[in-house]
């Protein structure tokens, strides 16, 4: 039986979508995911929110227990995770309020506790296709019946934050190949693959990064900007696609 684990909220917490919702608290053998999970169901299927950074915002990027997330999410039953990120853009063609679907990730990440097999048998877990194929179709085929602006393919490099990356990193990034850039694709979608749950992210870009010298480089006020705006597409994107996973 289906059941969407949605991390990010993306609104999608509003009692006024949800049915029969409930907050519970959970504790995995990692500790205490970043929020209380809201349970409940959208268009008859059941699904789990929980917020990355918290529900006030407060975990920055490393400080968030990706392994407890993602085992929160699996012990409640979850499937499948859509997961919501803002994200810097490092092409032209990927314009602040464009929404991505990654299908690579480059880890530039360098503190972060990145599996569930440290202790007892080790498993090696193949990441050539990190992301759900299935689940990123039914979401890229979603963006296109609502008309929505995307990119059906990209690669996201994660950096560890909470600063934002210099120019030359920013022009580093690029010639690596990654075409948008955020601070928490990994080890989430890695962690979700161990875990046996179909993953996809539904990437928003806020910005230009750095790189773009006729842009304003990116703050926070910029990103949260951005988000507020095209937030609303995010929400119907995940509420048309629910029924059709």
């Amino acid at each position: 039986m289906t059941k969407i684990g949605i991390i990010g909220g993306s609104g999608l917490d509003d009692p006024n979508l949800m049915k029969d919702y409930e907050e519970v608290n959970i504790k995995t053998k990692y500790g205490i995911p970043s929020s209380a999970l809201v349970k409940g169901s959208i268009k008859g299927v059941d699904v789990v929110i929980l917020a990355r950074h918290g529900k006030d915002h407060s975990i920055y990027p490393t400080g968030v227990n990706y392994r407890a997330n993602i085992m929160a999410l699996k012990e409640s039953g979850c499937t499948h995770i859509i997961a919501t990120t803002a994200v810097g853009s490092l092409r032209e063609e990927i314009s602040p309020g464009h929404i991505v679907f990654p299908d690579q990730f480059i880890d530039f990440t360098k503190k972060r506790e990145y599996t569930f097999f440290d202790e007892g048998k080790v498993i090696h877990t193949s990441t050539a296709d990190p992301f759900s194929d299935p689940l990123r179709k039914i979401l890229i085929d979603g963006a296109k019946r609502l008309g929505l602006k995307h990119h059906k393919k990209g690669t996201v490099i994660t950096i560890e934050g909470p600063r934002f990356s210099t120019r030359a990193e920013s022009h580093m990034f690029r010639l690596l190949g990654a075409d948008i850039i955020n601070m928490s694709t990994v080890p989430e979608v890695s962690l979700a693959k161990e875990a046996g749950l179909e993953y996809a992210t539904v990437a928003m870009s806020t910005d230009y990064d750095c790189w773009k010298e006729n842009e304003e480089p990116v703050t926070f006020e910029m990103v949260m900007k951005t988000m507020k705006n095209n937030s609303e597409n995010v929400k119907k994107l995940i509420l048309d696609v629910i029924p059709r996973i």
